[in-house]
């Protein structure tokens, strides 16, 4: 009969209890022929302590009881047993008062990640044999880490995988409000008060995400996110319509560019070549926009880097619009030839959108005839240009 015998009861007035049953059957449990490494371990079990119920302080212990262990992995030959003295362990905690330190060891134990072997005296330490190998220790067992670690490493992915859906999620969140709080800004901008519910409604949402939200509240919040920018989508689309149908109205404001030469607005060849003459573009007629000039300098950044000293009304947006225009190609027939169909700014407004796409768009000058005959037609609204380069510069963003 061997003499030697592991107890797994505990020493002093500590009583057993079912944890200490479950936990012996760990200790009598034959260990697996692999032999994982101690410290991925730690890492998988630091991703899934939420599923085993320890906090980071117990695992900063569980760290300090492993680099007793003199082998880089766990099984095999080596014994599972550390016996650390208290003031050791302590050192390798940082100074973790002998109470503290007591209590994450006893959370440690309750989690079936380590188990107790108590010394009759209740002391941790070694006996070695004649031969001077390790022949019993009283401490701490660390072999439920090898009998759990595939379930530890199964625990770990879990939860990375839950972390990177709950990432995606309120990303997902985070555009559709991003989306829905400029778009609601451009309809404020062009139809003031008709946004007004759609606004309230988009920063209550926002000031949610201010909160630490779990996949359950993200997920609600979402769909409320998702509605909530299918009716922004919805309104512009009625105001959009609204706006088509006026268009009869509207086509007076440019009636009076049908019987104007090129040559009224656009400087000629030979002003282009050196003629003193300024090319400035006269502002005797102006069609107000719909769209606020700070948003299309925001969706249009490229053509602030032709004006250095920045630009401040409509009037300085068409002039330089009108400087960059030899630059892109676009010839002076077809530069008047928008600026008959759409009018001033929504011409300059639209050759800055192609100016921002220019390495996107093979012929710059036949792109705006096309855009110019949609205005003829009634068709063709800068708005949309701007937005779409919002978005775009969005996604870059994110």
């Amino acid at each position: 009969m061997s003499m030697q015998h592991i107890s797994t009861t505990p020493f002093g007035r500590r009583q057993v209890t079912y944890g200490l049953l479950a936990a012996r059957a760990l200790a009598e449990a034959p260990l697996p022929d692999s032999t994982p490494d101690k410290w991925a371990l730690l890492k998988d079990l630091t991703a899934a302590r939420a599923a085993f119920g320890v906090s980071d302080r117990d695992l900063a212990v569980l760290s300090a009881l492993l680099s007793f262990h003199p082998q880089a992995e766990l099984g095999g030959d080596a014994p599972t047993i550390v016996f650390p003295s208290n003031s050791a362990l302590s050192e390798r905690t940082h100074g973790m008062a002998e109470s503290t330190l007591r209590r994450h060891i006893a959370a440690l134990v309750r989690a079936g990640l380590i188990l107790r072997h108590d010394s009759p005296n209740g002391k941790r330490y070694a006996a070695r044999g004649l031969d001077g190998t390790l022949a019993v220790a009283f401490g701490f067992d660390l072999r439920p880490l090898v009998l759990r670690a595939t379930e530890i490493a199964a625990a770990a992915l879990a939860a990375r995988e839950a972390v990177a859906r709950l990432k995606r999620l309120r990303e997902a969140v985070v555009l559709r409000l991003r989306d829905a709080s400029k778009l609601v800004a451009f309809g404020q901008d062009e139809h003031p008060g008709r946004f007004d519910a759609l606004e309230d409604e988009t920063r209550l949402l926002a000031r949610m995400l201010r909160r630490k939200l779990d996949a359950a509240d993200l997920e609600a919040l979402n769909a409320q996110v998702v509605v909530l920018l299918d009716a922004v989508n919805a309104a512009l689309s009625s105001v959009k319509t609204e706006d088509m149908n006026g268009n009869d109205v509207d086509s007076g404001r440019h009636i009076q560019y049908s019987n104007r030469l090129p040559s009224d607005s656009e400087p000629s060849i030979e002003m282009e070549e050196g003629d003193p003459v300024s090319s400035a573009v006269p502002s005797s007629v102006r069609v107000e926009p719909k769209l606020p000039l700070y948003l299309v300098l925001k969706s249009c950044p490229d053509l602030l880097d032709y004006v250095p000293q920045g630009i401040r009304n409509w009037h300085e947006l068409v002039a330089a619009a009108d400087f960059v225009r030899p630059m892109l190609g676009i010839s002076p027939d077809a530069w008047a030839a928008a600026r008959r169909a759409m009018g001033d700014t929504a011409a300059a407004i639209a050759l800055a959108c192609i100016l921002q796409r220019a390495s996107e768009i093979r012929s710059p000058g036949g792109y705006l005839r096309s855009l110019a005959a949609k205005a003829e037609a009634g068709s063709f609204s800068p708005g949309p240009m701007v937005m779409a380069l919002l978005r775009a510069d969005n996604t870059r963003a994110v």
